[in-house]
């Protein structure tokens, strides 16, 4: 299944995706303020069709409407597509090239098989539920190298954090240098990779972190929500994130954040 998975979202990715990448293309704004555009609706009928010949489950995707996600979530327990067809439309859409296709398999409330594409760069991260997660065949984690944490790497999405927190993390953080590029499913796997040492974000859909959070867990990683030590337990449409790669690293940076909140 996992290798299927992995042929069905390059394939879309080529087809579908990068013909419309630098071009111009029609889109709309939703109430969220985030772009839809014709390569996100071409993307995700694509995989529909493609993932329901791999495994005929219900499909939650971020195009859908409200009531189409909370019904198909309700409906598919026991087995459940869930897609991002572009994570970071607005990169794709200004030409930024840090976006993905993000396809997680869920059972029970949880991701067990998990495929994140850079189609840019060409890297395919996946990961299945108890064995390992990798990068175009090379096992997860990559970079072996643990920092300090105030000489940490930290991937933070500013702006859905709180006033007290996002001012603490601007002014006095924990770590050396932040980044944030705008696709959450990207972060997730740049954590697991090593690339980044730290990561937060106040508040995640579940199309966002499905199947980044399962690789990072795969990976070795850790992570948790705000309030709760179980990350699979956070609130399912709207879920903080804090985790890194390393154990000893990831108490330090929740337990400062957890204070600084």
């Amino acid at each position: 299944m996992l290798n299927a998975v992995i042929t069905a979202v390059k394939e879309v990715a080529k087809q579908e995706i990068m013909p419309r990448y630098l071009q111009q293309v029609s889109r709309h704004c939703k109430s969220d303020g985030s772009f839809c555009t014709e390569a996100d609706i071409a993307v995700q009928e694509a995989l529909l069709r493609k993932l329901q010949k791999i495994y005929p489950g219900t499909i939650v995707s971020e195009e859908m409407s409200e009531k189409q996600q909370n019904d198909q979530w309700s409906s598919g327990d026991a087995g459940l597509w869930c897609i991002d067809p572009i994570d970071g439309t607005t990169n794709f859409v200004n030409g930024l090239p840090y976006f993905a296709v993000s396809v997680a398999l869920m059972r029970h409330g949880r991701s067990v098989l998990g495929v994140v594409y850079d189609p840019i760069a060409d890297e395919m991260f996946y990961a299945e539920k108890g064995k390992g997660a990798f990068l175009n065949d090379e096992k997860l984690p990559i970079k072996k190298y643990t920092p300090t944490l105030n000489g940490a790497i930290a991937s933070v999405d500013l702006k859905r954090l709180n006033r007290k927190l996002a001012t603490a993390v601007s002014t006095v953080p924990p770590f050396s240098s932040q980044r944030n590029y705008g696709a959450c499913a990207l972060e997730w796997c740049f954590t697991a990779a090593g690339r980044f040492d730290l990561y937060l974000h106040g508040g995640q859909k579940l199309w966002d972190y499905a199947a980044g959070c399962l690789i990072l867990e795969e990976a070795g990683g850790h992570m948790c929500g705000f309030d709760l030590d179980d990350f699979w337990k956070e609130p399912l449409w709207q879920r903080s994130a804090i985790a890194a790669l390393d154990p000893n690293l990831f108490l330090q940076w929740r337990d400062w954040i957890r204070i600084s909140r």
